[in-house]
């Protein structure tokens, strides 16, 4: 049994980085998914992959694994490089580009 232990990213859909200071413990796939042949639906028989662990810090979620006896990957987070772009800097006086519609 084998997991990998992430910071989630912030949801595209919202501005607000809500869950996105927990870590996550999530368990890898052991079997595959398999197509049920007369309604389509995926299915697995693992039900490991349903469970989600969540840990206020990276050590609590790697002395969880380790305690009990889980095989883990650690993905480091990304932050990310946003530039601070203000409304009003469109139709400021020393704009570099013309202002056009």
């Amino acid at each position: 049994m084998s997991a990998k232990i992430y910071r989630p990213a912030k949801t595209a859909m919202q501005s607000g980085k809500a869950k996105t200071h927990l870590w996550v413990l999530e368990f890898d796939a052991e079997t595959p998914r398999k197509i049920d042949p007369i309604m389509g639906y995926t299915s697995t028989t693992d039900m490991n992959q349903q469970v989600k662990l969540t840990f206020d810090t990276l050590e609590q979620a790697e002395a969880y694994a380790q305690r009990n006896g889980i095989e883990y990957r650690v993905i480091q987070p990304k932050e990310a490089t946003r530039k601070a772009v203000s409304y009003s800097d469109n139709f400021r006086f020393s704009r570099t580009q013309p202002w056009t519609h």
